[in-house]
């Protein structure tokens, strides 16, 4: 079988971890990079031995080695970058959100469509968790039975203090939404692809808690806990806290909330599904674990175990039990399920998120934001 070859665009946190899942899957074959920033770009071409190190997107784009590309720019970029992919004729896996807006996510399936040759995915890969695999599994198959309460959280702390900036805090470069589009999105697409429920009304309460900000004068990394020794100061306006009430299109309730203000936790996407026969809880940060609650039998706590696991799920879990996988075996099991969907010319089911499934992300965060502003239910 032809091995893909795959081009990554914008080479930051983000990009790098895209670099070291190419690396681990088979079927491509990481071909070439492009970052604005020239230095960076040619350093990471030459760590990883990257073949192709190109100067402009436009010579990514045109060059017909090129299988697939990865869009891990920041989101301002996610519209322009994704259609002159597809237009392009290659294969796209973007960063999420989509877009910034819910009309350029309509304009870009536009383009899709327009292309049907082309194959898109969207990286929302805490669906890949192979627990989180098995919890959708074993909903579908009735073991919870009626899904009716859906709680839960994703906290992490890296803007705790007022000398923590990132790109993500500037409308200009992140879009109207900091911690919902980049965080709270996470939480919803997880549960909406773990329960088949949509969210379709949401009563939101959003905040700017530290409303001014020491953005450093000269660039930092996203995660670092630098202090700047110069800085300016400036207003923020998108928000760093949001709490969201919901109902799904199937008469479940919900609530969870979401922020980067959380001292002590890193990477806690959390969420508790109750069902009318029993519950399943998980928490992203203990991914090797799936509690299991019930109320006439001792509860359980189940890790995880290739060998018990329904086939769906042990399709996306590599190691053998006692291994603990993490969040980057989620985040290459998200590439490996696109790539693989490739090789099938589309047959076989898109387990990762679609365009379609992405756009709606994009809408029910602005739904989130206008509740937030307005204090009242949004429909979706």
């Amino acid at each position: 079988m032809k091995k893909l070859k795959t081009a990554i665009i914008g080479l930051g946190y983000i990009g790098e971890s895209h670099i070291e899942a190419v690396n681990r899957i088979g079927g491509c074959t990481l071909y070439g990079v492009f970052d604005a920033n020239k230095e960076l770009a040619k350093e990471k071409t030459e760590l990883y031995g990257i073949p192709k190190c190109y100067d402009s997107i436009d010579e990514l784009l045109a060059d017909p080695e090129i299988d697939v590309v990865h869009n891990c720019t920041p989101n301002r970029l996610h519209h322009e970058i994704n259609c002159r992919v597809i237009k392009a004729g290659k294969n796209l896996f973007s960063e999420k959100p989509l877009c910034t807006t819910y009309k350029e996510a309509e304009e870009l399936i536009s383009v899709l469509k327009e292309n049907p040759k082309v194959a898109a995915g969207v990286n929302f890969n805490y669906r890949l968790n192979p627990l989180v695999m098995e919890m959708r599994e074993r909903i579908k198959n009735g073991e919870i039975g009626d899904v009716r309460i859906i709680t839960g959280s994703y906290l992490q702390d890296w803007l705790l203090y007022d000398t923590d900036y990132s790109w993500r805090l500037d409308p200009a470069l992140s879009g109207p939404s900091c911690c919902t589009a980049d965080i709270g999105s996470h939480w919803m697409d997880s549960i909406q692809f773990v329960t088949g429920h949509r969210i379709t009304e949401v009563m939101a309460d959003t905040d700017t808690v530290i409303p001014v900000r020491k953005k450093p004068k000269k660039a930092n990394l996203t995660f670092t806990s630098e202090v700047p020794d110069e800085y300016e100061e400036v207003e923020i306006t998108n928000e760093d806290y949001c709490s969201v009430m919901f109902r799904t299109d199937k008469g479940a309730r919900g609530v969870f909330y979401a922020s980067e203000l959380c001292a002590g936790h890193g990477c806690a996407l959390s969420y508790e599904i109750n069902g009318s026969k029993a519950s399943f809880g998980w928490n992203q940060e203990e991914n090797n674990k799936l509690w299991i609650g019930r109320r006439d039998e001792d509860n359980s706590l189940i890790s995880r175990n290739p060998n018990a696991m329904t086939g769906a799920a042990r399709r996306y879990t590599s190691l053998a039990k006692g291994h603990p996988e993490g969040w980057n075996d989620a985040f290459k099991g998200n590439m490996s399920a696109f790539y693989s969907y490739i090789a099938s010319e589309g047959k076989t089911e898109p387990v990762f998120a679609t365009l379609e499934q992405a756009a709606y992300i994009v809408k029910l965060t602005e739904a989130i934001l206008k509740s937030g502003k307005e204090k009242k239910w949004v429909k979706v």
